[in-house]
This record gives C-alpha cells, structure tokens and sequence, in this order.
C-alpha cells in the first residue's frame, strides 16, 4: 500500500490535487488557493457530532462520527476520484490535520494512491499566510496610481496587466469598489482570511525585479482590512496621479454604478449614511435629484461636495511621496484612452530603470 506523507504549508502546491475535507461553511470562509472541497462532515452533521460531543460524550460524538465520515468518504470516492490514475497524488487538510484529513488520507492510501496530510491543517497554512503578508509587500517597488473617484484608476490597472505589467487590483480582489457606493450588487465581499488569501496567492507570484501597479485605497475596502504591511508600503511608494475632467469622471461612474440607476432605492439607502457628513438640506437636494432622475447632476455634485474634498484630505496625509508624483492628463476615459495611457507609463519605467 502507498504511504501518507506528513507535510508543512510550504509545500502545499507540490501535490496533484488539494483536497480540503472541512465542512462548507469553513471551506467557504477560507481555504488554499486551488483546492476542492470534499467534506467528510457537511455543516448539520459537524454541528450534529460537536452537540454530541459537548452534551453527551466524546466516545457517541466519536461513533457517529466514524460512521458518517465513511460514507461521505465513499461517496467521493465513487465521484470524485474513481477516474484518478494510481500516480495521482492527492493532498488532504482539515481544520488541525486531526481525525478528519487522517481518515481521508487513510482510506486513500489503502486504495493505493500517494497521499499527503497537512500537518496542523488548515490553521498551519493560515499561520503561513499570516506571516508571509508582513513580509511578500516589502519586497516589492510599488506604484500607486492615484486620482480622484471616477478618473479611471480600476480600469486604468486593467489595462496595464493587459500589457503584462505586474497589477494588485485590490478593489477586484475585495470585491468592492472603496467606497460609499462600492458594493457589487448580488456579489457579497470575501471574508478578512479569505481577502488575505487573495492577496497573498497575487503578491507571491509577482517578480520583485519588476514593479507592482496599484491602486491608492484607505486602510479599509467595504468590510475588509489591508494588512499593515501592505499598507505601509503601498503609502510609502512612488505615485502616478491621473488627472481627469469632471465630465469624463461624471460619465465613467455612470457606466460603473448603472446598477444604482436601475435601483434607485437603494441609493437612497446610501445617501442616508452620509447624514453625518452633509447638510440636511443638501441630503434632501440629492434625495429629490434621485427621485427626478437627474443622474449626472447628481454624481457631479456628489463629486464636488462629497468625493473630491475627501479624496484631497486623504491623498496628501496618506501618501509620502504624493507631492512627487507623475501627473497624467486624460481628456478622455476610454479604453482606447486607457491602454495608450498604460502602454506610455510601462515605456516610462521601464526606461527610466535602465
């Protein structure tokens, strides 16, 4: 019979396959980049043997247990793995590396296959991740591209790693646009270890000989958090400032946030947040531009009295090196517009480096 082999988080993606043997509900917080979930417990069952074990004893949690992770583990097999030739080489973790990932790997290896067992699961490779994020963001020159809201600086990132360049996106990895207004509709942000996940997964496949392009962002996307590190660096680094007419802003947040326009409900809801910030008259103004459907007016005026003054208080505290940053002047923010902006500022670097 094949062997289990003991392994550490380091070498995670030395394996065929990942396979997490956690719950959903755990799986669906955080799990390793790549891997499948192939629960021996569903949610109910888990609660179901952890009630036993607490309000009964650990021996019935114990036998219960046993017999439902055997038929869950049948059931994958007879799934998931009866087409895996015998030189496939699974990985299995569980929360510890404990009895649910030891049963798994079991039953796979009797079968013939080479397996690997996380050694302390789950929580060594968060550990891992934990610790690699303090670290991965000081290895990298940063340029953070700047701009008031609405000047093209997600698309701008996108057309940039269109020509290869190296791009954090972290609004794309948050799910979330940073700001008031920046939920995605129907599309719910990660959880915290999840979003760091993310960013460790892109920051560690990045070449520090080359630099990263991102985003300028506060220390908070929606409900998500930057790692300090990463926040450091990224405030201490060179900037690129686009500077954008308020009309081409106006028009590029009216594509963005269209969802608003079909809902304007919820915007409603929104606008009623910033009851702390503005004027009762001013709220009531934006409310009735709402209820008219005067949208342009009302993203003009947004970013005039809300976005704009926010942003020029944030920007020259935040960033170091702001009051040196490379200003580009975009008439237009389309993405023909966009990519010669981003092909000019590879060419520059890149010169500029050699």
């Amino acid at each position: 019979m094949a062997r289990i082999q003991l392994v550490n988080a380091a070498q995670c993606f030395e394996f065929d396959e990942l396979l997490d043997v956690r719950s959903p509900a755990e799986f669906a917080e955080d799990h390793i980049p790549g891997a499948i979930n192939v629960p021996v417990l569903d949610n109910a069952q888990r609660a179901q043997v952890g009630t036993l074990y607490t309000q009964v004893s650990p021996f019935e949690a114990r036998k219960v247990g046993a017999a439902l992770i055997a038929h869950n583990i049948a059931t994958h097999i007879e799934q998931h793995f009866m087409d895996k030739p015998r030189s496939w080489r699974p990985l299995v973790y569980c929360w510890r590396g404990g009895q649910r990932s030891g049963a798994m790997a079991h039953i796979l290896s009797q079968v013939g296959w080479s397996v690997g067992q996380l050694e302390g699961g789950y929580k060594a490779y968060r550990q891992r991740v934990r610790a690699e994020l303090q670290i991965l963001p000081t290895r990298f020159r940063f340029r953070v591209v700047c701009g008031p809201t609405g000047s093209g600086k997600s698309r701008l990132l996108q057309a940039l790693a269109g020509y290869g360049a190296q791009v954090l996106d972290l609004e794309n990895l948050a799910n979330h646009r940073g700001s008031l207004l920046g939920g995605l509709p129907d599309s719910p942000q990660p959880s915290q270890k999840g979003f760091e996940t993310r960013l460790w997964n892109t920051l560690r496949n990045f070449d520090p000989a080359h630099p990263v392009f991102t985003e300028a962002e506060s220390r908070k996307i929606g409900v998500l958090s930057l790692p300090d590190s990463l926040l450091h660096s990224i405030r201490h680094a060179d900037c690129i400032q686009l500077d954008a007419g308020l009309s081409a802003r106006a028009t590029l947040l009216l594509e963005d946030y269209d969802h608003f326009l079909q809902h304007p409900g919820v915007l409603l809801e929104k606008l009623d947040q910033l009851a702390s910030l503005h004027s009762r008259q001013t709220l009531e103004h934006w409310r009735q531009l709402t209820e008219q459907k005067e949208w342009r007016q009302l993203v003009t005026e947004l970013l005039e009295l809300h976005y704009d003054p926010a942003y020029k208080r944030s920007t020259h505290s935040h960033f170091v090196h702001f009051g040196l940053a490379v200003t580009v002047q975009l008439s237009q923010l389309d993405s023909v517009t966009l990519s010669r902006t981003a092909n000019h500022l590879i060419q520059a670097i890149t010169e500029s480096e050699n």
